[in-house]
């Protein structure tokens, strides 16, 4: 065996489809191995950890039964993503972790599907006798490895929510996938089963997503690229496809508002986005596209909140001129399409054109989206983007002989420098701070920014920055319902009730940037109500926050709260009640019931509701001093004492755990003990006259 062999046979391995699939799956894991405990960021807050809807799988059962929830909409026209999104909370609750192996799962299976697909693309009629038909493998690898790799699919992949950009993309592209797989198999049963399973993947991207509406288009698109035979035959074959496009308006129009408002409202549930007239936006877009270009090429500078400007006039120059190079890219599809009669090699750069600009033409057409441009939307047309770089790097190999053993070295390190950029854009999106904080540095300007960072700061507690980022926010948009209110709340939680209602009175004035934001100041005016001792005004307010979102399981345990605070106790034991079934995993209903059934002598009910607080929250330890109470009520004093030591292993400064504890003890006849509670409880407590006369007693 010459020296050579070794390495002969390594070069062979490498090209291996398994083995190539492998290192795209190994390449994704360590691009993305800094994700998995990524905290909840943004539209995950609203859409996942405080949906009631994902919380009951009954209601994917049964989608009508969620009829009037603010979610509603979004649980009919993405069935499947919320589902998902079910079944991680059934599986884990809010921990983080689940969420994001699913997420990495499905953009790892994005990139093998991708690798798939061409291979089989290159087996289709029209290509497999072509040049590229040679370079199938590294073609194939290489365009996959590149999207697994790349950062701009950072916020489809890491940013959990996003997951219904990705998802939409697994059944889009295995659709495609299986569609392409019947064609080109030659058994009739293999062939009609393959077809069924596309037809299905169609139907379940529908139901994911919006954009896939474009599915169809795909796929017809790919069949004339690249198979032949009778058009009428094709035609029929493409028919049943072509009817899941109606999903999408049927399900739209199926939902009590007009589609536009629809979509909006998705969006607006999360957070109050101005609206601009069609023309602005389609102007606006032409600008976005050329954006989303260059981070394929280039990915710096990536924001998760872009400051963008609106474009209102198509002769602005910079609109022109965008306008001017898409159109020639777009010429430049058509002129491949033209010279594959001669070329067929030229199809696939040219298919990959006309992919990028179809899956975009959703979100990047006439029709307004908030939020002019999100990276998440250009995951699915990269894959169609890559796949037409990469077959033209390999047919320029062709021309130049010099080149020929430069591409693959080149897209190695391409691959490797892409995945380390996507390792530290995945650092970004470590915690809320870290990620508004990078954002707010790229989009200082914008108001919305500085408001996420102060909700960031505000989460942890560290209430002078979260003022700080609300009263920047207020300044640059000095006309925002939401902003003041958070600004309020803010100044709320830091005990500064007085300059919480200033600035929740001053919210007032301003017209509601959404249905959300006009909860939000109901809300937390009521609960400054309530901390003022101002009931009629707390529950005035807190029923307006309910009549706002009737499913908010918060609002509806602080309306008890008030309601126990004014003696009206059936009225609050309802709220909780209420607010248990919109959200069985809430701890604060049941504490709070516990305390309105202790306080009427009904002790098992009230032990029953402090160990179910419990059993969601089991370092609760104020429902263990209450439960101790609850014992102490009933001549329990074995349980009674487990009880308060208990609350105090979890709270060694709980003053009642040891002042009840020291009464405990004192009855039970261990004077020394008792008097060692007393102590504590002076410590704690220096003007807590009741343990010093207990004390001097004992």
């Amino acid at each position: 065996m010459s020296l050579k062999d070794p390495g002969r046979h390594i070069s062979k391995l490498l090209t291996e489809p398994s083995v190539q699939l492998l290192l795209i799956i190994i390449s994704g894991l360590l691009a993305y191995s800094n994700t998995f405990n990524a905290s909840f960021h943004w539209d995950d807050v609203v859409f996942i950890r405080d949906n009631p809807l994902i919380k009951h799988l009954g209601y994917f059962l049964s989608p009508a039964s969620a009829s009037g929830s603010e979610f509603y909409a979004a649980l009919k026209s993405r069935y499947l993503g919320f589902l998902t999104f079910a079944l991680n909370y059934r599986l884990g609750g809010t921990s983080v972790l689940g969420y994001h192996v699913f997420n990495l799962l499905v953009h790892l299976l994005n990139g093998s599907l991708l690798y798939i697909l061409l291979l089989l693309t290159f087996k289709t009629p029209v290509l497999e006798d072509s040049y590229l038909s040679s370079r199938a493998r590294p073609i194939a690898f290489f365009t996959a490895l590149l999207f697994v790799c790349h950062p701009v699919e950072t916020e489809a992949v890491t940013y959990i929510f996003q997951r219904l950009a990705s998802l939409v993309a697994l059944f889009y592209l295995g659709s495609l996938t299986f569609y392409a797989a019947s064609r080109l198999s030659k058994k009739g049963a293999v062939k009609n089963s393959l077809y069924i399973l596309s037809l299905v993947l169609a139907v379940c991207a529908m139901k994911t997503k919006e954009n896939a509406f474009t599915l169809p288009a795909v796929i017809a698109l790919y069949e004339f690229f690249f198979f032949k035979g009778p058009v009428k035959g094709r035609l029929i074959r493409l028919l049943p496809l072509s009817l899941t496009m109606l999903i999408v308006p049927l399900t739209l129009a199926g939902i009590d508002r007009p589609p536009g408002e629809v979509i909006m409202g998705m969006a607006q549930a999360a957070r109050g986005d101005v609206q601009m007239d069609r023309w602005s936006y389609l102007f606006t877009q032409f600008r976005v596209i050329i954006t989303y270009i260059r981070l394929l090429f280039l990915p710096a500078g990536q924001d998760l909140d872009y400051d963008y400007t609106t474009f209102r006039s198509f002769f602005d120059p910079q609109v022109l001129i965008s306008f001017l190079f898409l159109a020639g890219l777009f010429g430049l599809g058509i002129y491949l399409l033209a010279k594959s009669k001669r070329r067929p090699d030229l199809r696939l750069p040219g298919f990959g054109i006309f992919w990028f600009f179809i899956t975009l033409s959703v979100e990047s057409s006439i029709i307004p989206i908030p939020m002019l441009i999100d990276e998440y939307r250009v995951y699915l047309p990269s894959m169609g983007a890559l796949a037409a770089i990469v077959s033209g790097a390999f047919l320029l190999e062709k021309g130049f002989t010099g080149a020929r053993r430069i591409a693959k070295p080149v897209f190695i390190v391409l691959a490797a420098v892409l995945a380390i950029a996507t390792f530290h854009r995945n650092s970004v999106w470590k915690t809320e701070i870290s990620l508004w904080k990078d954002t707010a540095a790229k989009s200082p300007g914008k108001a919305s920014v500085h408001d996420a960072l102060g909700h960031a700061y505000a989460e942890k507690g560290m209430l002078g920055q979260a003022i700080g980022e609300f009263e920047t926010a207020a300044r640059q948009n000095p006309a925002s319902m939401t902003i003041y209110t958070d600004l309020a709340s803010a100044y709320l939680s830091a005990g500064k009730t007085d300059s919480a209602l200033e600035y929740f009175v001053s919210a007032l004035n301003f017209a509601p940037d959404s249905r959300n934001a006009l909860f939000n100041l109901h809300y937390n005016l009521g609960i400054a109500y309530l901390q003022k001792g101002l009931l009629d005004k707390a529950l005035y307010q807190l029923q307006l926050a309910i009549s706002e979102k009737p499913d908010s399981a918060a609002a509806r345990n602080n309306l008890g709260i008030a309601y126990m605070a004014a003696s009206s106790i059936d009225q609050a034991i309802a709220q909780f009640e209420a607010a248990i079934s919109i959200d069985p995993n809430l701890v604060y209903p049941y504490f709070n019931l516990g305390l309105i059934y202790e306080r009427k002598g009904m002790y098992d009910n009230a032990l029953r509701d402090f160990q179910a607080a419990l059993s969601i929250e089991p370092r609760y330890a104020e429902a263990y001093y209450q439960i101790g109470l609850v014992y102490m009520a009933q001549k329990r004093p074995d349980e009674a004492a487990r009880s308060f030591q208990n609350a105090l292993m979890l709270n060694p400064s709980h003053e009642g755990a040891h002042m009840s504890l020291g009464l405990l003890l004192l009855q039970e006849g261990d004077k020394k003990d008792a008097k060692t509670e007393f102590e504590m409880v002076i410590r704690l407590d220096p003007s807590n006259n009741q343990a010093r006369r207990l004390l001097a007693g004992v």
